[in-house]
């Protein structure tokens, strides 16, 4: 009977030896994230029924209740729960393998010239997706806890050429370190404006086994359409099924991603964000996604998100949430109306007067997942100074 065993290890050479190990045995993977807190982690265990806990002294436990895996299956991965309580998505090893084939394969990587550095948060597909990728590929990877410029500086000096990266992280990242990389891979979250050149931004999510699209077109074997407005997606890097059984995919293999978006007239892609995410204000239809992308440009802010509130004139009306770059909270009211003048002409210049934030509000920090996602849904939650326009 095939095992689920759960991995509850730091980024490292260590969680690589657990996972080649599970996998010769014939057991499937689940990452455990460590920063949950305990209530959360007993959740997680509970709804995915794992066997076997390896935790961060590679000490195991045997955990009751277990559910066994199929023969095949490689990794369940915890969705990142931006809707609620994640859910077990099930990988195979031929979807897995499908997915390492055909992002090398646009990514151009050569086993003999290149290596991976992976930085991000193994318990997400972005993140693990680089050390199956360099498995399977048997490209040289270096493994890391967690990103830091003093990080992607001494993984350059040991040879990557490669890594993958969130575009909270690449904001982060000094533009000289970051283009001593052959290829950045961009996910998780809306990208910039403008990107580097040596940066592509992709699209997927945990249930397409890593991003399926790259810079816009799909990655081979893999098949975007709309319906609808509503992106969906087929290609044998999907999952399988979530671990209570359900497959969502129709009949003949497509999943509907619950992401509007737009195919161009040359086949790109572009992705507005989550359908609930829409702001109609005034009638007219605004994605945060695209307004956030603009305003991140503001040398004022280091961090932004957009929301929608109830507004009895407009339906609703668009909320900057923004993270002021000196570090400050509160801002004199000249200062404040200055900032919200200018993010307003931002947006009107680049999308349309009727984006643009009608008030902002000054916060600490942006709720996001580990891969930098926003939380719309913990938006609402802060108390903050606000400011109408």
């Amino acid at each position: 009977m095939r095992r689920l065993i759960a991995l509850a290890l730091p980024g490292g050479p260590g969680f690589v030896e657990e996972l080649r190990r599970a996998w010769d045995d014939g057991d499937a993977v689940l990452p455990i994230d460590l920063r949950l807190a305990p209530p959360a982690r007993a959740r997680l265990l509970k709804s995915l029924r794992p066997a076997r806990l390896i935790g961060p002294d590679h000490a195991a436990t045997e955990l009751g209740g277990s559910q066994p895996v199929e023969e095949g299956d490689a990794l369940v991965m915890a969705t990142s729960g931006t809707t609620g309580e994640p859910k077990g998505v099930v990988l195979t090893h031929d979807a897995v393998a499908a997915s390492a084939r055909a992002t090398s394969l646009r990514l151009g990587v050569d086993a003999g010239r290149d290596a991976w550095w992976a930085c991000l948060p193994l318990s997400h597909i972005g993140g693990l997706s680089v050390v199956t990728r360099s498995l399977l590929g048997d490209v040289r990877c270096e493994v890391v806890a967690g990103f830091s410029e003093e990080g992607a500086v001494r993984a350059l000096s040991h040879g990557a050429t490669l890594t993958s990266l969130v575009p909270t992280a690449l904001r982060r990242l000094d533009p000289g370190v970051g283009a001593g990389f052959r290829r950045i891979v961009l996910g998780g979250q809306a990208p910039p404006a403008a990107l580097p050149s040596n940066v592509v931004a992709t699209y997927g999510m945990t249930e397409t086994g890593s991003g399926l699209v790259y810079g816009g077109y799909a990655i081979e074997g893999a098949a975007v359409r709309l319906v609808g407005g509503e992106v969906h997606v087929r290609g044998p890097m999907l999952f399988r099924c979530y671990r209570d059984g359900r497959d969502p995919k129709d009949s003949e293999g497509w999943f509907a991603t619950g992401d509007a978006g737009a195919l161009l007239g040359d086949g790109r892609l572009v992705v507005h964000g989550r359908l609930g995410d829409m702001i109609i204000s005034g009638g007219e239809n605004i994605w945060p996604a695209a307004v956030e992308a603009v305003m991140t440009g503001h040398p004022a802010l280091s961090d932004v998100a957009v929301a929608g509130v109830a507004d009895l004139e407009w339906g609703e009306r668009v909320v900057a949430y923004v993270v002021l770059a000196s570090g400050d909270r509160v801002l004199g009211d000249p200062e404040r109306g200055r900032l919200l003048a200018e993010l307003r002409e931002l947006v009107a210049a680049e999308i349309a007067s009727y984006a643009a934030p009608r008030e902002i509000v000054i916060v600490d920090a942006i709720p996001r997942t580990a891969l930098g996602k926003v939380r719309r849904d913990r938006l609402a939650l802060l108390r903050p100074e606000t400011l109408g326009g």
